[in-house]
């Protein structure tokens, strides 16, 4: 039977990428997002697959949990979290405000933590289960521009390791990618099309941008039937810049 999967900033970039590409092994999908996910869905539909669109902020706990029931009632059953959402702009350590930092970690924290844990039962219930949380090459590399967001990056690897320990036994794995700059339309808009991939890519030992695409093998591997024993690891697809 097909695992039903949850992904969560699924309007676009790599949300977007990483939910057609579940969708393409025939998971149904429910995307989670406060954007317009019509494109995400017409390009998953159009190829065959099954998506739903929910409307949710994950940072709201009583909405979150709705959310999930539904995911799981007209997709049934849910099996696989991708915790995809995020923010991340780049700020001076001095000029980030407390509204600053909360805002990110409410994001990049509160979101995975209120995702998982509403999803936790139907997983356990189903005794299977893939947690992928999206996280970044910024926690082995520490830009001083996004302090924040490297804490919060940094938290959720944490959040990985305990978690994996804590749910184990209940043949639920969880795990980490780790994506450097990649080439999206969010991440051109929010670091500049020219400097920061040029930075980036500078550092990186494969002397290329990256892409979406170089993401999906990493991500399918870790949600695959074979990978059970394959828990708490934070995997790096960075191209080589933090080498870690």
């Amino acid at each position: 039977m097909p695992r039903v999967a949850i992904v969560t900033g699924a309007a676009r970039g790599l949300g977007q990428e990483f939910a057609v590409a579940l969708a393409g092994r025939g998971c149904p999908v429910a995307g989670f997002d406060v954007a317009d996910q019509s494109q995400t869905q017409a390009r998953i539909e159009d190829a065959g697959g099954r998506f739903l669109a929910v409307p949710v902020d994950v940072t709201e706990e009583t909405a979150v949990a709705a959310a999930v029931e539904l995911a799981a009632d007209r997709l049934g059953g849910l099996a696989i979290v991708v915790n995809n959402a995020g923010v991340y702009p780049p700020i001076r350590f001095e000029d980030t405000t407390l509204a600053d930092w909360h805002r990110v970690l409410r994001l990049n924290l509160d979101g995975p933590f209120l995702v998982t844990r509403a999803a936790l039962p139907h997983l356990r219930a189903a005794g299977w289960g893939r947690i992928v949380n999206i996280v970044s090459a910024v926690v082995f590399l520490g830009p001083p521009e996004l302090v924040a967001y490297t804490t919060s990056k940094a938290g959720l690897v944490g959040f990985t390791r305990a978690l994996a320990t804590a749910v184990g036994a209940d043949g639920i794995t969880v795990n980490a990618i780790a994506p450097g700059l990649t080439a999206t339309a969010t991440a051109a808009a929010t670091t500049g099309a020219d400097g920061g991939f040029d930075r980036v890519r500078a550092l990186q030992a494969v002397p290329r941008t990256e892409r979406p695409e170089d993401l999906i093998s990493t991500l399918l591997y870790v949600c695959d039937e074979g990978s059970g024993f394959l828990t708490g690891q934070t995997i790096n697809v960075d191209g080589g810049s933090a080498r870690h």
